[in-house]
């Protein structure tokens, strides 16, 4: 995945997560009365956001690059793709309201204790465990730093994705109910057509069919 594709899809993506997680970043504890630390206390929430999918990302793109060794990469980046548009496809919902699992279970706990605390640390933690919960658009992002190929350019396709989310989730928390939920709506029919997107280009670049960075070359595509 280009990073421009993931930078989109955080951004046009980021009217679901306002959907999905808007209650937990409008619920965030107080840290303190100073604007300043009101402020300090948001941005670590989203940080910890990022921290979290830039682990992912990592963790994704040295499978990938464990995969492209085995000269698996195009057959990785196809499957990818094919994912992506299938979940799309046959989810009315465009596979973004998938239902919490039990094994998230103890997240939800760990976050409900953390929404009781009125520490910096506490808000942090809490974006932490939010990059964790969940998310079919983080699922489909992990699916590019999975092509990747590379824990180093998966974890920057990682960081650029919530980059993409920066933006929404931090106007959300800070501005609360007065954000234009109308803005929101408008951005949230875009989530489907960058799904779309990103679906198509990872199936181009498993083709290798000699396009500069959309779909490179088999020799180059396994040295980027």
């Amino acid at each position: 995945m280009e990073l421009w594709t993931a930078f989109l899809l955080g951004f046009v993506g980021s009217a679901h997560c306002a959907g999905m997680c808007g209650p937990l970043a409008l619920a965030l504890p107080t840290t303190g009365s100073a604007g300043a630390t009101f402020v300090l206390g948001r941005v670590l929430y989203n940080s910890g956001r990022l921290v979290t999918y830039v682990m992912l990302g990592a963790l994704f793109g040295g499978l990938g690059q464990g995969l492209a060794l085995a000269g698996l990469q195009r057959s990785v980046s196809l499957a990818a793709g094919v994912v992506v548009l299938a979940s799309l496809l046959l989810s009315s919902r465009f596979a973004l309201g998938l239902p919490a699992i039990t094994a998230v279970g103890w997240l939800k706990s760990g976050l409900g204790k953390l929404l009781a605390m009125r520490s910096l640390s506490s808000v942090f933690l809490l974006g932490l465990l939010n990059g964790l919960l969940p998310c079919g658009l983080v699922y489909a992002a992990c699916a590019g730093a999975t092509a990747s190929g590379n824990a180093l350019q998966g974890a920057v396709t990682m960081l650029v994705f919530g980059l993409g989310t920066a933006p929404m989730m931090l106007g959300l928390s800070l501005a609360g109910p007065r954000l234009l939920t109308t803005f929101r709506f408008k951005l949230q029919r875009l989530v489907p057509v960058s799904l779309a997107v990103v679906g198509l280009l990872l199936i181009l670049r498993g083709l290798a069919l000699g396009i500069p960075y959309l779909s490179p070359a088999q020799d180059a595509a396994c040295c980027h």
